[in-house]
């Protein structure tokens, strides 16, 4: 509003009011006795409003909880989950925000979210393990089929690979998984690199050449043997997933229940995998 609006709403205020509420000076305005009264009258009355309206949009909320996660996260590791979720939680509302760096959850209105990485690296957080970070080359069937699967590592250097780009998050890439192998690597010639891993794991089942996979993430499209693990090197890089909240301040019952579920559902699924590779018979290639 402009000053001369405000001034237009004062004087029919006091005109409906019948009392002046300023002492106009030249320069200067100052409230009357009245006035002063009523600010304090109207202040308290707002205030109730303001807390009232706060309750009404707070109770609107009260079955919402916000997960900050990546793409990558929300689309290969939750979706997947979310039937499950229904019916264990069915009276929350799981809202999933994606995006390209990890949102400082101090400065936003978001009880969890999802990092990769070392806690000690967030101390402003409580964290809780949901799966360890385990990397190995995956191609699809169709690939497989006419290309056949490496014996070694370094066999790996004649085939097309795909490059994670990263722009924000720290992420493992072939130079790393390969000196994990102890294999000298040096940039192909020509080379695809794609900076959103859910573009990247897309564009291996479209048979566009081998990438590295993260164990949690693909574990679907292993089983169902849409993605077949290449070679035998698997990179175990002592880091992990976690689920986070800040330490600033408590989690309500809901976003509780929603971390909950969360970790049972990692430590569930850590306890397939362990299964899994503990049978032969069900093994995935990569850990015979």
């Amino acid at each position: 509003m402009t000053q001369a609006a405000v001034s237009f709403a004062v004087r029919k205020l006091e005109d409906q009011l019948g009392v002046p509420l300023f002492h106009r000076e030249h320069r200067s305005v100052e409230l009357t006795e009245v006035g002063e009264r009523f600010h304090a009258d109207v202040t308290v009355g707002l205030s109730r409003i303001h807390k009232s309206a706060e309750d009404i949009r707070t109770k609107g909320r009260e079955f919402n909880v916000t997960l900050a996660a990546s793409t990558a996260f929300g689309s290969m590791w939750m979706l997947p989950r979310l039937t499950r979720f229904r019916a264990d939680l069915p009276d929350i509302d799981l809202r999933i925000q994606t995006s390209m760096r990890d949102l400082d959850l101090d400065e936003e209105p978001i009880p969890l979210g999802v990092r990769g990485g070392d806690p000690a690296s967030w101390p402003r957080y409580h964290s809780v393990m949901l799966a360890p970070e385990v990397v190995f080359p995956v191609a699809s069937a169709g690939f497989v089929e006419r290309r056949g699967l490496p014996e070694r590592p370094e066999d790996l250097l004649t085939l097309p690979l795909i490059h994670l780009e990263e722009p924000v998050r720290a992420a493992c890439d072939w130079s790393e998984w390969f000196a994990s192998a102890g294999v000298r690597y040096s940039a192909q010639a020509r080379r695809l690199a794609i900076n959103d891993y859910v573009l990247v794991i897309q564009a291996v089942l479209a048979g566009e050449g081998v990438a590295l996979g993260w164990q949690h993430l693909i574990e679907e499209q292993i089983r169902s043997r849409a993605l077949v693990p290449v070679g035998r090197h698997v990179l175990y890089t002592n880091a992990a997933f976690h689920v986070v909240w800040p330490r600033s301040r408590e989690l309500n019952a809901q976003a509780r229940r929603v971390r909950d579920w969360l970790v049972e559902e990692g430590r569930r699924n850590r306890q397939e995998e362990q299964v899994l590779n503990s049978d032969p018979a069900g093994r995935p290639d990569h850990l015979q």
